[in-house]
């Protein structure tokens, strides 16, 4: 399908034509990729929503740290301004998400991922780099490489529901810093276990580790 960067500051982005606000564009995306500064991110979900589209991944770090003139987290006042519109939400601090097999890439990975059948999941920007690094020297390929970043909406559960019911996944590795919805999580891993391999790798289970995640 076609790619619409929206920039209000350039005509064109990589050769392709801008558009300069959402409103202006001519088809409703089926994903948006924000990378934005922090202070945007909010308003542009908002935009997006009443656009129509149903799928937005926020690569924007930082939402936590800063807050709105309502003395909100800017993390919070973007689900807020998803919520109407049924918006789901990975991110935000994410590297992105590739999916070989369609040819999707919509991350700022260094490199491309190879087609496989191991889905890899993982909160950290950092190891997805390194696992497509070594992944490469060993020609390992990928059904879906996920990074989910703070997990603001979108959940390992979330993901694990959608990844053990396709059949272009043969096994699912996950690297996890914090669960935050437990038992969606846990129902969630038992029934796809029944299908494939779940292998979770979890940081941070001693406090120094907690903390550098």
């Amino acid at each position: 399908g076609p790619i619409l960067p929206v920039n209000p500051k350039h005509r064109a982005v990589a050769g392709v034509l801008t558009y300069g606000d959402v409103d202006s564009l001519p088809t409703i995306p089926d994903l948006a990729v924000v990378c934005t500064p922090p202070g945007t991110v909010p308003g542009l979900v908002a935009e997006l929503g009443a656009k129509g589209t149903k799928a937005a991944m926020v690569m924007t770090a930082g939402l936590n740290r800063e807050v709105d003139e309502s003395g909100r987290t800017l993390t919070d006042a973007m689900l807020e301004a998803a919520k109407p519109f049924g918006m789901r939400i990975v991110g935000p601090n994410c590297l992105g998400a590739l999916v070989p097999g369609v040819g999707l890439n919509a991350s700022f990975a260094h490199l491309p991922a190879r087609p496989g059948k191991i889905a890899f999941v993982s909160q950290s920007g950092a190891l997805c780099t390194a696992v497509l690094d070594w992944a490469r020297a060993h020609d390992v390929g990928f059904s879906h490489f996920i990074s989910l970043g703070d997990c603001a909406d979108v959940e390992f559960g979330d993901v694990i529901d959608y990844l053990g019911s396709i059949p272009g996944t043969s096994a699912i590795l996950l690297y996890i810093e914090s669960i935050h919805q437990r038992r969606n999580f846990m129902s969630a891993a038992r029934a796809a276990a029944r299908n494939k391999p779940v292998l979770v790798i979890k940081a941070g289970r001693v406090a120094e580790g907690a903390r550098a995640a």
